[in-house]
């Protein structure tokens, strides 16, 4: 099960002291309403502390790890492979790829959340995590695919209206984006994109792996994480940053960097839940 705060987190000790939370609503101004957990505020270090935990998880299960980030960067290929000649589609492409990344996790809060209850999960046990996939962690993921087509289509629109020079590659892309012709259309792309990023970012920090482990609609769940990012916004800036640069560096890599990046900050995910919302007060999903 999900252990309550301050709880053993591997059966070996106490995990360091952790903000009290800040209180969640009376239930009588909840009536009829989403869920209103509490959220602990944390340092600004902590995202650093999840990345450990989420490395030693990773080590403590690494071939059912590796697989999710196998599958992963093969699905980067994929697209790459689909969409060459169509630069233009291409980045769109890759990008909005990257925002269904929370959900292509589950396996990997699974693995965590085993971890913790001090059982050694194995490959079946993530595959588990998928099978038993929740009605609300299921419209999760047509969400963020919903999110991430239409990431694509916004972003071969803008190149369609207004890029007159051939893209035929990520050198003429970032020629173009750098040039005088394209720095109003590449602003505007990443003034875009960085929106729609953050809002995806906020409404999935930790929604994934509480619907995966309680029983909560997916109104509350996403309201949790929101308000969780809201009272941390410097050590979540930080965490974003963290795997902005991860996804950078893994795609510069030709995908190969996901398969260790999926993994890591998977596992680094669900610690980042344990730490920043308190769900001692709803049941366990099974």
């Amino acid at each position: 099960m999900d252990n309550g705060p301050g709880a053993p987190e591997n059966g070996r000790g106490p995990t360091p002291a952790i903000p009290p939370p800040v209180p969640s609503l009376p239930p009588s101004s909840s009536v009829a309403g989403p869920t209103l957990l509490p959220v602990r505020r944390v340092p600004l270090s902590r995202p650093l502390r999840w990345l450990r935990l989420g490395w030693r998880d990773f080590t403590r299960t690494p071939w059912p790890s590796l697989l999710h980030g196998l599958l992963v960067a093969a699905g980067g290929l994929a697209i790459l492979a689909v969409s060459r000649g169509h630069w233009s589609l291409a980045i769109g492409a890759c990008s909005g790829f990257v925002l269904v990344g929370p959900i292509l996790a589950t396996g990997l809060y699974e693995l965590s959340r085993l971890q913790a209850r001090g059982a050694r999960p194995t490959l079946a046990d993530a595959i588990n995590a998928w099978r038993r996939g929740t009605r609300p962690l299921v419209w999760l993921g047509l969400w963020l695919g919903v999110a991430g087509t239409l990431w694509v289509a916004v972003s071969a629109g803008l190149f369609a209206l207004f890029v007159t020079t051939p893209i035929t590659g990520p050198e003429s892309f970032l020629r173009y984006a750098t040039s005088t012709q394209g720095d109003f259309l590449f602003l505007l792309w990443l003034v875009l994109g960085g929106l729609g990023a953050a809002l995806v970012f906020a409404a999935t920090a930790v929604s994934p792996p509480l619907l995966l482990g309680r029983v909560i609609d997916l109104r509350s769940a996403l309201l949790t994480s929101i308000r969780a990012v809201g009272e941390n916004p410097v050590a979540m800036a930080v965490w974003a940053l963290i795997i902005m640069v991860a996804t950078a560096l893994s795609m510069a890599t030709l995908m190969a960097g996901f398969v260790i990046a999926i993994p890591v900050l998977g596992h680094a995910t669900w610690h980042a839940y344990r730490d920043l919302v308190d769900a001692s007060s709803l049941p366990l999903r099974h």
